[in-house]
């Protein structure tokens, strides 16, 4: 049996087309895909290795 993913876009995303990212969740992966590309490639990481790298993230300054 197939599911379709949920997907979501950063909350920080514009409309104006720019280069984001969407996430879907699952209870076993995250995955994540170019918003541009949705039939494109995506990659898939467990949650505890993406929260890892939301954590990481959350403290780079840019």
């Amino acid at each position: 049996m197939s599911t379709e993913l949920a997907w979501r876009k950063s909350s920080y995303s514009g409309n104006e087309g720019g280069e984001c990212v969407e996430v879907a969740t699952t209870p076993v992966a995250v995955h994540v895909r170019d918003s541009k590309d949705k039939s494109g490639p995506q990659l898939a990481f467990e949650p505890a290795a993406w929260q890892a790298f939301v954590q990481f993230a959350a403290t780079v300054e840019v």
